[in-house]
């Protein structure tokens, strides 16, 4: 008989942990036993709501509100990353985008059943092929690779509507006392706050399905 895990995916597609997070638990997952069926739900979560859709230097914006050289931060998020398998060079893309358009169409894709999979193809356009996701094109280029019309993708990206709706449900994760991503939920029970190591990932999947 089959088993339904469910996860909550909180993360951000310009947050460089949520990539080598959500790596992690691809990863886990794929150790899973075949009789383990897991639906990944993701929510938006916005790093930084302040962000203007012309984006901002994250090099100067890290100097400005740490006083240290951008290099020694982003030292130990690469190393983190190879760890998961992922050559990433934080030098290589200098500017943090808003990401609400972003999350937009990640939520609205829940029912094609690969928001997980078309939001980590965003985070590696941004990351690792240094693309510009504020640019209306690109986003709508990379929903159309998951099963997206043109079209509907670009009026999803615009909508007001559907915009503020993201904005109210990123504000109601702050609010649940969420203050940093990755996040994740495992059946509604079991809660991990970022890159944990690999084992924690492991872990937290044996425990919660023994349960299932």
């Amino acid at each position: 008989m089959t088993k339904l895990l469910k996860i909550d995916v909180f993360t951000d597609v310009v947050c460089p942990w949520c990539l080598v997070g959500s790596a992690r638990l691809d990863q886990a997952l794929a150790s899973l036993p075949e009789d383990v069926e897991v639906e990944i739900e993701n929510h938006p979560f916005y790093l930084d709501p302040s962000v203007p859709p012309e984006g901002v230097d994250v090099g100067e914006m890290l100097k400005a509100k740490y006083g240290r050289d951008p290099q020694e931060m982003w030292a130990r998020v690469e190393g983190e990353a190879k760890k998961a398998g992922i050559d990433l060079d934080l030098s290589q893309q200098p500017r943090m985008f808003n990401t609400a358009k972003a999350h937009t169409i990640t939520r609205l894709s829940r029912g094609n059943g690969n928001q997980h999979e078309l939001a980590n193809a965003i985070a590696e356009a941004y990351f690792l092929g240094h693309r510009q996701i504020n640019d209306d094109n690109v986003l709508v280029d990379i929903a159309v690779e998951h099963g997206w019309d043109r079209g509907d993708a670009l009026d999803a990206i615009t909508d007001e509507h559907e915009l503020s709706i993201t904005a109210q449900l990123a504000q109601s994760a702050a609010e649940q006392g969420i203050r940093g991503v990755p996040f994740f939920v495992f059946g509604g029970k079991y809660a991990l706050s970022g890159a944990q190591p690999d084992e924690v990932f492991h872990q937290a999947l044996e425990k919660i399905t023994s349960e299932l």
